[in-house]
């Protein structure tokens, strides 16, 4: 069972992005947010993870929607919910520690090579973040056609690079149903 720490991280979700919608519309991102939380309960996750999965953007995204320095926000998760939460939500974030988002290519490498060494809890996490991520690309991909590809840094063949390599990635390092349905739907844009 979920405690009350669990309701404490979804509040404290809303507070960092209130202000933030998912990438080219008007849904809410906190609906990533719980979406992501709810496909890593669904596949085993226990509360920390469950709560990582809660936060697991604030280090990327935060800073620039709530006002608070990334180091703050780092600082804020192991006080409330402690050392393993803040681990795992540094292991799913794909910037440097000062929080600066380097070329695009070369950050998704870099991520990629980081998930080699991570451990089970950060590659539930990830593997959860990218599923969501990747539904919400086919179905806004079933709706707009090619033009959706304009809203990605990578592009289509971008963006299709790195899902794949994801999706391969979580099938040989964590095999689970998870990364299973995450290569189908990968594949299906392809």
């Amino acid at each position: 069972m979920l405690s009350f720490c669990f309701a404490q991280a979804l509040i404290y979700a809303h507070e960092l992005h209130q202000k933030q919608v998912r990438k080219g519309t008007s849904i809410p991102y906190i609906s990533h947010l719980l979406a992501v939380s709810a496909i890593a309960l669904e596949h085993g996750a226990n509360q920390d993870q469950a709560i990582a999965a809660l936060l697991h953007d604030s280090l990327e995204d935060a800073p620039q929607y709530s006002g608070r320095s990334r180091q703050m926000i780092e600082s804020e998760i192991a006080e409330q919910f402690g050392a393993e939460v803040r681990r795992i939500v540094i292991g799913c974030t794909d910037t440097f520690g000062d929080g600066q988002k380097v070329d695009w290519w070369q950050r998704k490498i870099i991520y990629l090579q980081h998930l080699e060494q991570a451990d089970e809890a950060v590659l539930l996490v990830s593997n959860a973040d990218k599923f969501h991520n990747v539904q919400c690309i086919w179905r806004d991909y079933q709706n707009l056609g090619e033009n959706l590809w304009a809203r990605f840094t990578g592009g289509k063949i971008g963006t299709l690079w790195y899902y794949q390599n994801l999706a391969e990635l979580f099938h040989r390092r964590r095999p689970s149903r998870l990364a299973t349905d995450l290569q189908i739907v990968t594949d299906m844009m392809t």
